[in-house]
């Protein structure tokens, strides 16, 4: 008798994210700029102290890594297969960052085992998002940092520049943009509550990546936030997600 029960697909989201093809998204100087400006919101969301014990689940892109190691941070990445240590090979030869491959949705760490998980380019591509979140609140000691993109302002059409999209980036994936409240709802469903949140870009990634000029760039981007456009409707978010109980 033939069994009706699947296996549940593992999640490898972060193979893509973790490859060479991933990060030519962000060469050039425009690609640079998006990169700073991710890595200026995360560093001013994790704060002044240094030190602390970090997980980037799916951080095998390397996006955060050099940066927060050279911040002073004690480094752990975890990635769905061990080819997603590639881009990161360096920084784990000489023994500045660690490397382990596991389950994204069953990390191999026990509770409250880091000071802050971190999330960066894999929400929107699980399915399974919810059982990341669990995993991200379970390890953390106190702080997860997240980001999503949302569907919001000029964002709510970004699925109307998917071809567009992937006719310059060339391999460009499905994505799952969120609601702002869905994201906080499935924290606070694990005892965490949203302490801040930074919204990058008013306008979507790929318009820059069209223009390949980061002075244009970096000029449409401040005037949308001192107009108070980007603190609105801007994409991708980046929250901060703090415990709540002891």
């Amino acid at each position: 008798m033939q069994s009706d029960i699947h296996p549940v697909p593992r999640e490898t989201a972060d193979i893509e994210t973790a490859s060479d093809a991933y990060a030519a998204r962000f060469t050039g100087p425009a690609g640079a700029w998006m990169l700073e400006v991710q890595a200026a919101a995360v560093s001013r969301l994790l704060g002044p102290e240094r030190g602390l014990a970090l997980l980037e689940v799916g951080g095998g892109h390397g996006q955060l890594a050099q940066p927060l190691v050279e911040a002073g941070h004690a480094y752990t990445v975890l990635g769905s297969d061990p080819v997603c240590r590639r881009r990161i090979a360096d920084l784990v030869a000489a023994g500045r960052c660690r490397f382990v491959a596991g389950e994204v949705t069953a990390l191999p760490f026990p509770d409250r085992s880091f000071d802050a998980a971190l999330c960066i380019r894999l929400l929107t591509h699980c399915v399974r998002w919810p059982e990341l979140v669990g995993e991200l609140c379970r390890v953390a000691r106190r702080t997860v940092i997240v980001e999503y993109p949302l569907h919001e302002g000029l964002h709510r059409v970004a699925p109307l520049f998917f071809g567009m999209k992937k006719k310059v980036e060339g391999n460009t994936r499905a994505w799952r943009p969120f609601r702002h409240r869905e994201i906080v709802a499935a924290f606070e469903a694990r005892g965490f509550r949203e302490e801040a949140v930074v919204r990058q870009f008013f306008c979507p990634l790929v318009i820059h990546r069209m223009l390949k000029r980061r002075g244009l760039s970096e000029r449409l981007e401040a005037a949308a936030r001192r107009a108070g456009w980007t603190a609105r409707t801007g994409s991708p978010a980046i929250s901060k997600m703090v415990r709540t109980g002891g």
